[in-house]
């Protein structure tokens, strides 16, 4: 498993939208509305394998997801630059929680979530990200309750186009597992964040003997104690564990770069550097170790 560790780093990673060019209306994540395209081409000028895209309220009008021939155009670039999407960060459920809302408002949300799915086979995506962290997050027995009833109304059509779920949240380990142990599904996985894990305290041996085996993508960022995101390296996340984890449990998903933001306009840079500190992590080399060398 080390070896496939080591070939990931020369095969490529991916980063999530967004991180290629100035944050939009001082956002710190959202769809590029004026720079979707650019981010593309600059992307593959980096050598990155590809881009996860995101889906959310702000980029409504903008977004080519939304448009059959906005689907077609972008085919198109990314085939021209030999760079894949093959994952949709659904950041739309942040805006508008799954959670918290009317029969009327949930039935519509899950419409959406129907459609999402349902477009991702055009364009060679095979998992949706859904955030239940922050306005999003599950908070008591009823709220995971409404989860689980609304992942099952999902699963068939997941099922029908073979695309995976992949929850994020904010859940200890043991919560988690055990609403997964409700989700039994293959196509129901685990996004794993490795800063939001650091800033909430968990532990990643905790979190892997937990539900390791249902982790299907992993998001590369570095979050303080208690804090926000910084750059790789410079936090509390525990790299050499979650090496150690993810070459235990054989771990065989995607890396995407969610890291920090540098200076406004320096993006490409910015990113190529955490890009190759993600490379040496993945060769062997822990960032905590590039940090104090």
């Amino acid at each position: 498993m080390s070896d496939y560790l080591s070939h990931y780093a020369d095969a490529g990673l991916y980063t999530m939208q967004g991180r290629l060019s100035p944050p939009q209306e001082g956002r710190f994540q959202s769809f590029p509305r004026q720079a979707w395209q650019l981010e593309i081409e600059r992307a593959a000028q980096l050598g990155l394998r590809g881009i996860e895209w995101i889906y959310d309220l702000f980029g409504e009008g903008a977004n080519p997801l939304e448009t059959a021939a906005g689907r077609e155009a972008l085919r198109d670039l990314l085939a021209r630059h030999r760079i894949s999407v093959v994952s949709i960060c659904a950041d739309y459920f942040m805006d508008r929680p799954l959670l918290r809302c009317s029969p009327a408002e949930n039935a519509e949300l899950i419409e959406r979530l129907q459609w999402l799915l349902g477009i991702c086979p055009e364009l060679g995506v095979g998992r949706v990200v859904l955030p239940f962290v922050d306005a999003s997050r599950i908070r008591d027995e009823t709220e995971r309750d409404q989860v689980v009833a609304n992942l099952c109304q999902l699963l068939p059509q997941a099922e029908h186009h073979r695309v995976e779920l992949h929850l994020e949240t904010d859940l200890a380990p043991q919560p988690f597992r055990m609403l997964l142990d409700r989700l039994d599904h293959p196509l129901v996985k685990v996004n794993y964040d490795a800063g939001n894990s650091a800033s909430l305290g968990y532990r990643p041996e905790d979190e892997f003997a937990a539900y390791g085996a249902r982790i299907g993508s992993v998001h590369l960022k570095d979050r303080h104690l208690g804090g926000g995101t910084v750059p790789l390296g410079q936090g509390d996340a525990d790299f050499p564990s979650l090496r150690e984890q993810l070459i235990r449990y054989d771990y065989r998903g995607d890396f995407v770069l969610q890291v920090a933001r540098g200076e406004a306009g320096d993006e490409p840079r910015w990113l190529a550097n955490m890009a190759a500190l993600a490379a040496d992590w993945l060769r062997g080399r822990t960032l905590n170790e590039r940090k104090s060398a």
